[in-house]
């Protein structure tokens, strides 16, 4: 691939929403034509605000950005926005143009053949499943052809095939590509270097290689980091005992004393402002409500089959200590069998009266984005408790500020913990979880499989993450494309 001029440029920006919060502090870095790379950091560190300052849609306070004159950008956003879920296939691509396009249907049936969908132009969007629509997400982006694409988490809610599909795609991509993902495997195939951004120093490094190799030399300068600071702390705890020492001696060895205490400011000086990993929350178990037998009962689900609702029996009861894994791929019905479940609006599905149900919806349609973080952890406790709330909290790494940000303010990822630190705080009977590690930082998914492995009442999931999905031990599957078959 021929790396042109640079398209790119940040030039010392600064930027934060307030000004004693800052994501980005003189942060510089270049991006050359046709490179595809990856920008990396931890959950609320800034990310998505990157890629909103190359569009335009935010301004830094201070620096500059520069983007290449006459190139040309679009973003494949995380999720669709709420406002155009009522819109068709065709109101929604409208969007994409400044002006009215005449070929605009066939210009979208070829858009949507290169992200392997297939679906009338009539269609509305809330009606199209998760999967489904982060591929019109992508299709959006790439119907307007731009110099600069940018994708946030763009394989959250996809299938395996799905995945596949994008990654072949963006291997023959001939332009520049910008990617957020958790997605360890999907960014190590097509991408040449990452953007690091550190959320403690709110620099931008960047590295050049493929993404294991580069999150491997992270980490190994880290450690380097790590141990000459610990030789230096050494070092100055000695002189300033030497110090402590000799000043109390007078003549000579109080001069050796104010010398030493020169060389001990010479030493803190040349500490490394170490670069703090990311964090990664701490293990956590999600109480259970005190209640037995039968939690839920499912007789019959909808499956989609060729855009067409159809009706299949089953016969599954979900008790105390029971796991059931929801199946098929993107477009089938899980989301949909989750919602009505946790709902009620669906004959052949009903949760038992008095159970309460934690329920993580992928696209977090559950949560108040009005309310504080601090409102909306509080809401779920049946005995709200300062203390124990500030607790919880903490464990999933929101911190005293974000309590008061309001939830429509955090990140996606942040949300994600949001959810996690609810559940906690809630003790449900049945949690019902769809697609629960979309947006979350891969170091924290262990510790969540770990705790919903231990998780004593009983679980719902739907999930694309075969790693994520692989340390859980489950009782029941429910394969919805098998049920297609006999539909």
């Amino acid at each position: 691939m021929d790396h042109g001029n640079v398209i790119i440029r940040f030039s010392d920006v600064s930027f934060g929403y307030d000004e004693d919060h800052l994501l980005l502090d003189e942060a510089s870095f270049s991006v050359r034509e046709n490179v595809k790379m990856t920008v990396m950091g931890q959950n609320g560190a800034g990310k998505s605000t990157i890629f909103q300052l190359m569009t335009g849609a935010l301004k830094p306070r201070e620096g500059g950005v520069h983007i290449k004159k006459d190139a040309t950008i679009a973003t494949a956003l995380q999720v669709i926005p709420r406002d155009r879920m009522e819109e068709t296939i065709v109101e929604y691509f409208a969007h994409a143009f400044p002006e009215k396009t005449y070929n605009i249907e066939g210009r979208i049936k070829d858009v949507l053949e290169i992200v392997n969908l297939t679906a009338p132009t009539d269609k509305k969007i809330k009606e199209f499943s998760g999967g489904q629509q982060a591929r019109l997400l992508l299709a959006y982006a790439l119907i307007q052809n731009p110099d600069i694409l940018l994708l946030d988490e763009p394989t959250n809610n996809l299938d395996q095939a799905g995945i596949e599909h994008l990654t072949s795609f963006l291997v023959m991509y001939p332009k520049t590509v910008l990617v957020i993902s958790h997605d360890a495997d999907f960014l190590n195939a097509f991408t040449e270097g990452v953007l690091h951004l550190d959320v403690f120093t709110h620099k931008v490094e960047q590295y050049v290689g493929n993404y294991f190799n580069v999150v491997e030399e992270i980490a190994a300068r880290l450690e380097r980091e790590r141990m000459k600071n610990a030789r230096l702390l050494k070092d100055i705890q000695d002189r300033k005992d030497k110090v402590n020492f000799f000043a109390n001696k007078g003549g000579k060895m109080r001069k050796l004393a104010s010398k030493l205490r020169d060389q001990v400011e010479e030493a803190e000086e040349e500490m490394v402002d170490v670069r703090r990993d990311d964090k990664t929350i701490r293990d956590f178990l999600i109480p259970v409500q005190d209640i037995s037998g039968t939690l839920a009962t499912i007789t019959s689900v909808k499956v989609i089959k060729n855009h067409e609702p159809h009706r299949a029996k089953v016969e599954i009861t979900i008790r105390k200590n029971r796991k059931l894994l929801v199946m098929g791929p993107n477009g089938i019905g899980k989301s949909t069998l989750l919602r009505t479940l946790a709902e009620g609006k669906d004959a052949g599905i009903s949760i038992t009266a008095g159970v309460k149900v934690g329920y993580y919806r992928q696209d977090f349609s559950g949560l108040n984005f009005e309310e504080t973080t601090y409102q909306s952890l509080e809401s779920v406790m049946e005995n709200p408790s300062n203390e124990e709330l500030r607790s919880v909290a903490s464990q999933f790494l929101l911190t005293s500020d974000l309590l008061k940000n309001s939830v429509g303010s955090l990140s996606e990822g942040q949300k994600g913990l949001l959810c996690f630190a609810r559940f906690v705080l809630q003790r449900p009977g049945l949690l019902i979880l769809d697609e629960p590690t979309n947006h979350i930082n891969f170091r924290h998914i262990p510790v969540i499989a770990k705790a919903l492995d231990a998780y004593q009442g009983g679980l719902i999931l739907v999930s694309h993450a075969t790693e994520f999905v692989g340390q859980i031990k489950f009782d029941e599957v429910l394969d919805l494309s098998t049920l297609t078959r006999e539909v």
